[in-house]
């Protein structure tokens, strides 16, 4: 490895480090401004179990609140549940009994694989269509494609998930309404994994419109800036062809921008699961986050938005690494 390239590696490792630093009182700082926020809510998780029961006196309740901490004071609350975080311990769910850690890793698998393949498909389909559009630029394909995005962008995730349910389940029944396999089928080895890739085909598609719309968008105007620039009229007063010059030059550098935008909007995918996992039954982490508000069940809606943040965070540290990748000449900054 030369002398170069371990000086390039050891800035990226810096970045990272100091990135990772920077995270910790960012998340810290979340944790405490959604506690803060969830104790302003009226009502807690001893509430709903009394209200479902029917038959709850005051003692009972009394005594529900000691058994989960919550008569205790909001600053002794959060330095409890900030002292747990430190131990990897989010605490007890007063609605299911059971450890909030092992709720959230239960979900959590179908969450990252719906938003993983949704984020690549807006990516893969934006940038494609990004790159028709800027080489077919004020041509009635690029006008064409420009109104397909138009309507991606205009329109909700969860209509084009029921409107996805009405023709390609209701209608046609080529792929099923919702849930992440087929109850009951006991399937194993390929037929499962095709079983789960045809549940995850709509939500993921359903997800993913809105941010093909963006990515199109943006990948064709960075890729008429950049072709613009003198290196790339150098390449083709080389004698390079077109394909050479469009993917080694202008959209290696038209990326930039569309990785960092992919890296800003992975929090809006993970905010966005609860409708579409609501709509197509996911087991995910949307749909828990859903409940647990319904049932005033704030621990584990603590530690999904704790989770949610260190994804976040992951997600453009991960970017960073992209983009060096992409331009040497980050690696210098």
């Amino acid at each position: 490895m030369s002398v170069f390239r371990r000086h390039g590696l050891a800035r990226i490792a810096g970045v990272l480090r100091r990135n990772a630093w920077q995270a910790v009182p960012t998340v810290i700082g979340i944790v405490a401004l959604n506690f803060v926020l969830l104790e302003l809510v009226p009502g807690d998780a001893a509430d709903v179990i009394a209200a479902e029961s029917g038959s709850a006196t005051e003692e009972g309740m009394a005594q529900l609140r000691r058994h989960f901490g919550l008569d205790l004071p909001m600053l002794e609350r959060l330095w409890r549940y900030l002292t747990g975080i430190a131990q990897f311990d989010l605490g007890m769910s007063p609605r299911h009994n059971a450890p909030v850690a092992q709720l959230i890793l239960d979900r959590l698998g179908n969450t990252l694989l719906l938003m993983g393949t949704a984020l690549g498909i807006a990516v893969c389909a934006g940038v494609l269509l990004g790159v028709l559009m800027s080489a077919r630029a004020g041509k009635w394909q690029d006008r064409l494609l420009s109104v397909v995005a138009l309507l991606l962008y205009s329109t909700p995730s969860f209509w084009l998930g029921l409107m996805a349910i009405v023709l390609f389940s209701v209608k046609l029944g080529w792929l099923p309404t919702g849930g992440s396999y087929t109850i009951g089928a006991g399937l194993t080895g390929w037929a499962a994994f095709v079983d789960g890739a045809r549940h995850l085909v709509l939500p993921a598609l359903a997800t993913s419109g809105f941010f093909i719309a963006i990515f199109a968008r943006l990948t064709r105007a960075s890729m008429l800036e950049v072709s613009r620039q003198d290196y790339v009229r150098t390449a083709e007063s080389k004698g390079l062809g077109p394909g050479a010059v469009t993917f080694r030059h202008v959209l290696r550098n038209a990326l930039i921008p569309v990785t960092t935008v992919a890296g800003m909007h992975f929090g809006a995918l993970l905010g966005g699961a609860t409708v579409i996992e609501t709509v197509f039954s996911w087991p995910g982490l949307g749909r828990l986050a859903l409940e647990s508000v319904l049932a005033r069940d704030y621990a584990v809606l603590l530690g999904i938005l704790f989770l949610s943040s260190l994804l976040v965070i992951v997600a453009n540290m991960l970017v960073d690494l992209l983009q060096a990748w992409l331009d040497p000449r980050i690696r210098l900054r």
